[in-house]
């Protein structure tokens, strides 16, 4: 396990003395133990130069979990930028995972056949569960990318990471069409509707309309309609930072300009099938489309959200389709939007109802433009979590006390990221952020 020193603990002092002025003690306290808690608890650093990042009380690492878990550090790269090591062992570790199987979410620490591996679909001993989520592709790229953009450092960029990246973009284009083109199949005996895929592992139909088919939401619930917009978008985003390091530290021209031209046809597909016209919000973003003219309307905890467009797909905090998309998603019409006596929030599908998740607190913290509003949300979250002393994934919007997942990994760090957000200090390309760039 990495202890501590990974993290300096003068650094992690001015840190947390600066956020018990803005806040208090408690909010001070919390912060710096979760912290703590992720680099001693959930990173295991191997001796091959990886590291294995737990995503909590499951003993798996999930593509997508492992690189949230890593933002709020990204924030402190300035003050300490021997955590990069850290970050950097992850991303070589994704790299290699991709190529193991990119239509894998979650993976073991060794070949050890933990996991799922009953479900009916081309297991290996290595992968946890193989739901084939968009979003899991996309996470490694953000990374890799504000890794190299906040320090200038490329050791992370070797051929591994060149050969996932041009794997990465061969998965999201032959999933252009899934039915023609994709021999990816997941049944799951004995569970409920969200666990599993209809038409022998296939999913719904769907057309070919450019977006990239997707088998599982960020929840790892099974789509409705398998074009999720927020993961399109998020693919997008992704793929145009993988341009930017093509161009530059890879020196690879031609894989540039492909995914340059693959992110180009998912944002322009996203926005002709994706937008749609709302009787009380006007143009706004649906969560998930099938090119067929069926549309789903809600919005969910998890990232990639419509609510974190700003942080995962590339949006502008004040472009008008955003902002109408905001409103929907924290309004009554969102059926995973619920009021309750601690507060208002987003629940998902994947938990039970009127349980609201920390994570879409923070991303709804992390996208406001009111400070206010981002205290507020600091406060709430603490409020709910206090007597657990760290974030779970869910609770109960009237009864805090019950709560889903005691240790989930990334709704902490979550929370230890909208904390510096307030008290100045900001994941590299993110809302707030200034320019943060090595060479700037």
């Amino acid at each position: 396990m990495v202890t501590d020193q990974m993290l300096d603990e003068r650094v992690l002092r001015e840190v947390t003395d600066r956020v018990a002025a803005a806040f208090d003690a408690p909010t001070a306290a919390v912060f710096a133990e979760a912290m703590r808690r992720t680099l001693r608890d959930a990173v295991v650093l191997e001796p091959d130069g990886t590291a294995f990042v737990l995503t909590g009380d499951i003993p798996a690492m999930w593509l997508r979990d492992c690189a949230a878990q890593m933002r709020p550090y990204l924030a402190l790269l300035d003050l300490e930028p021997g955590i990069g090591d850290v970050v950097a062992a992850l991303v070589r570790r994704q790299s290699t995972q991709i190529l193991h199987d990119p239509y894998a979410n979650a993976f073991n620490r060794t070949p050890d056949g933990a996991g799922h591996q009953a479900d009916r679909t081309a297991m290996t001993p290595g992968v946890w569960e193989r739901k084939y989520e968009v979003d899991s592709l996309a996470f490694p790229l953000q990374l890799a990318h504000q890794l190299w953009l906040a320090t200038g450092r490329t050791d992370h960029l070797d051929d591994t990471f060149r050969k996932a990246a041009e794997l990465v973009v061969a998965t999201v284009r032959t999933e252009q069409d899934h039915d023609a083109r994709s021999d990816y199949r997941f049944e799951r005996d004995g569970c409920p509707p969200t666990d599993t895929l209809v038409r022998d592992g296939q999913g719904s139909p769907v057309a070919v309309t450019g977006m990239t088919w997707s088998a599982f939401r960020p929840s790892d619930d099974a789509c409705v309609y398998h074009y999720n917009v927020p993961g399109n978008l998020f693919a997008a985003a992704s793929l145009r930072d993988l341009a930017e390091l093509a161009l530059g530290p890879l020196a690879d021209p031609g894989l540039a300009a492909r995914a340059e031209e693959l992110a180009a046809e998912l944002d322009a597909a996203t926005r002709r099938h994706g937008v749609v016209d709302h009787p009380e919000h006007g143009r706004i973003f649906a969560y998930e489309v099938d090119g067929l003219g069926h549309r789903l309307l809600m919005d969910d905890s998890n990232m990639p959200s419509l609510l974190s467009l700003p942080l995962t797909g590339g949006v502008a905090l004040d472009d008008p389709l955003y902002v109408a998309t905001r409103r929907f998603a924290l309004s009554d019409d969102n059926p995973t939007y619920v009021r309750g006596t601690t507060g208002d929030g987003l629940g998902s599908p994947h938990t039970p109802p009127r349980y609201v998740w920390p994570i879409s607190a923070a991303v709804r913290g992390l996208t406001s433009t009111d400070p206010a509003e981002k205290r507020a949300l600091v406060a709430s979250m603490l409020a709910a979590n206090a007597a657990r002393g760290r974030m779970c994934e869910s609770y109960h919007v009237d009864r805090p006390e019950e709560f889903t997942r005691e240790w989930f990994s990334w709704a902490d760090s979550m929370f230890c990221e909208l904390v510096l957000d307030v008290v100045g200090y900001h994941v590299p390309g993110a809302p707030g952020a200034e320019v943060f760039r090595h060479d700037a």
